[in-house]
């Protein structure tokens, strides 16, 4: 496929929303981009929430987005994009190999997975591969993950995500943050006595009925990113 047959027609360039909830980081990635040539950036995002707001606005062809954010995190906001933006393609960064989180992203919708240590010139091919309908994974972890997860078994594959509603994950991941019900409810503008029906809900879903336990799943599953 062409490459280009994705592009924005009014520029015929790559147009890219940037989403990462460190300041520094954004820089760095964004630094990087303007030195692309065919490359626009279109905006930046610090959150989940903050993408879907800027797709609407700026309509980017890629957004290159962290996994792990507060409030809304990456894999969350990969579905909704899925759903309802399904002409962007979403490339995850990330500075996790493991391959539950590849595997998971790319269920969830992801067209791509590349390493915050990958070289220029590989975030030049992602994008150009995202855009072309291609699907990119970091030379790091292509081949061995493909050994495992051959890409036409993804579709009819289930994440242990899958039992929760999108509901009950917003509320793990909150939980595994560390959040408390009542800031849980702030966050997310339900009652109280509502985050603690989903709470009850999602662990005997899970069969897990302590924090702990809900952090470690939350972790072993990509929901929330273990910091490095």
């Amino acid at each position: 496929m062409n490459p280009s047959s994705n592009l924005n027609p009014t520029t015929n360039s790559i147009r890219v929303l940037l989403a990462d909830d460190h300041t520094l980081v954004r820089a760095g990635i964004r630094a990087l981009l303007e030195k692309l040539p065919g490359v626009e950036v279109v905006g930046e995002a610090s959150d989940g929430r903050e993408v879907l707001d800027l797709i609407k606005a700026q309509q980017p062809d890629v957004v290159l987005m962290d996994v792990s954010m507060p409030g809304l995190n990456g894999l969350q906001a990969l579905a909704r994009i899925t759903r309802d933006f399904p002409r962007v393609r979403v490339i995850i960064l990330s500075m996790h190999p493991n391959d539950e989180y590849v595997w998971q992203a790319l269920k969830s919708g992801a067209s791509g997975y590349l390493l915050k240590r990958a070289a220029t010139a590989e975030l030049a091919e992602a994008l150009k591969r995202v855009v072309g309908g291609e699907i990119y994974l970091s030379r790091e972890i292509g081949s061995r993950f493909l050994k495992k997860f051959p890409l036409q078994q993804i579709a009819h594959s289930r994440s242990p995500l899958d039992q929760l509603t999108p509901r009950q994950r917003e509320i793990l991941q909150l939980l595994a943050e560390g959040q408390t019900t009542k800031a849980i409810a702030l966050i997310l503008k339900i009652s109280d006595k509502t985050v603690e029906y989903h709470r009850v809900k999602l662990m005997g879903r899970l069969r897990i009925f302590d924090i702990p336990g809900l952090v470690r799943f939350a972790l072993r599953t990509g929901l929330v990113a273990q910091e490095s």
